[in-house]
């Protein structure tokens, strides 16, 4: 690949001055270093002013920081608006994004250089353990959903598993109906020899969260204790990894004027949301991946299925809406996450892993024509108006606020 010259090289977030960037610490964050290393790059002594170019190309930076993004201010004030990839047990990654534009290559390789702060980035933070993340909460919820089963408590600081916890004795508890064996459900340990950390035949039993580790032939939890042990009511051993898609579309007037909100001025974003008929909480619709299936494959399906009740549908209705759904499913998506969820189902030894993605109807002509019908898991859809004050299902509110952020739309 040619080098781009790094003059033409245009920020599109807002860059403090360098001074500006160097922390009041001894031993500064390696968040702080990025920004200082960020800054050299692209500010080299030797830039001038881009005299204009035909090339456009986009690099993404990452950072990691111990507390979320969206209310770090220190990194938000110099990155200026970064959004959220993922949440790792290294903390919250950041992706900043730089748009480079040039029509002149250059023989240095300052090019290289600032292509590879990302590696080094992630090199020197990788080392961290789950301590810099908050506790996971959801998953310590005092009763395990669809039973009488109380977790054995968990206080915040006794969560990380290298502290010390000796007199932690979780509660064992798999629900029957993964007992039961279905076609998505693992045996038990003993009864086969599942590979951890790596793709188990048609099962993907890696993490989004890196390598995670095994204690006695079962996987732990790479957020820490919960409590209870076996899979409660999730079917795999390790991870068990779902697709949320959000579905958006702009509040509009009677006029097709987008409604903006009367405190923050900002206009007001809508999102698809169903009601659960396991716990009555409203949620993003999704599901599982089934063994094999690509996650794109699962965002469109579940989708189908819970928000359009796709299955109840007869063959040329249900032809309609698959057509509609592949030109909604077509469109540019924005990966809001991918990592681990605090959900509660979650315990020692298995666990939720999702990947969220927004798919935005920025006109509403595509989804002003899909009619919304609960199905399968969902009791109830609707639109609902995007907004600090919701209620949603485990970590689902975080999801919609990164949406929220990432399209300028109100918030509080």
């Amino acid at each position: 690949m040619p080098l781009l010259d790094m003059a033409a090289v245009r920020v599109r977030v807002r860059l403090t001055p360098h001074s500006w960037l160097r922390p009041p610490l001894a031993r500064p964050h390696p968040t702080w270093r990025c920004c200082t290393r960020l800054w050299r790059a692209v500010h080299a002594p030797s830039l001038r002013a881009a005299a204009g170019g035909s090339h456009v190309d986009s690099y993404r930076f990452l950072a990691v920081t111990r507390r979320p993004p969206l209310v770090f201010g220190g990194v938000s004030w110099i990155l200026g608006t970064p959004w959220v990839m993922r949440r790792t047990k290294s903390g919250y990654v950041l992706g900043l994004t730089l748009s480079v534009l040039g029509s002149c290559w250059a023989k240095d390789n300052r090019h290289s250089a600032c292509v590879q702060l990302s590696t080094w980035l992630h090199q020197s933070t990788s080392a961290n353990t789950c301590a810099m993340s908050p506790p996971h909460v959801k998953a310590r919820c005092p009763v395990y959903p669809g039973s009488d089963i109380r977790r054995f408590p968990v206080p915040d600081e006794k969560v990380n598993w290298k502290v010390a916890f000796v007199d932690y004795k979780p509660i064992p508890h798999t629900d029957e109906t993964v007992k039961k064996r279905p076609v998505w459900a693992d045996p038990e340990i003993g009864e086969f020899s599942p590979k951890f950390n790596h793709l188990d035949g048609k099962v993907d039993r890696q993490s989004y969260e890196g390598q995670y580790q095994t204690e006695k032939g079962y996987p732990r939890n790479p957020h820490g204790r919960t409590g209870i042990t076996g899979r409660g009511l999730l079917g795999r051993w390790g991870p068990n990894h779902a697709g949320d898609p959000i579905i958006t579309r702009w509040k509009r007037d009677q006029d097709s004027m987008k409604v903006l909100h009367s405190h923050s001025g900002k206009p007001i974003l809508q999102f698809v949301s169903i009601r659960r008929k396991d716990c009555g909480e409203w949620a993003i619709p999704g599901g599982m991946v089934d063994a094999g299936e690509k996650v794109s494959i699962t965002l469109r399906r579940e989708f189908g299925e819970e928000a359009l009740n796709l299955l109840q549908k007869s063959g040329e209705e249900r032809k309609k809406l698959k057509e509609q759904l592949r030109e909604l499913f077509s469109k540019p998506a924005f990966k809001v996450y991918e990592g681990y969820v605090d959900d509660p189902r979650n315990t020692d030894n298995a666990w939720m892993e999702t990947v969220a993605m927004n798919f935005h109807d920025d006109s509403g002509s595509c989804m002003d024509q899909i009619p919304l019908e609960a199905g399968d898991d969902a009791g109830k859809v609707k639109w609902v108006d995007i907004d600090g004050s919701l209620h949603l299902y485990a970590s689902h509110l975080e999801f919609i606020k990164a949406t929220a952020l990432h399209h300028h739309a109100h918030w509080h």
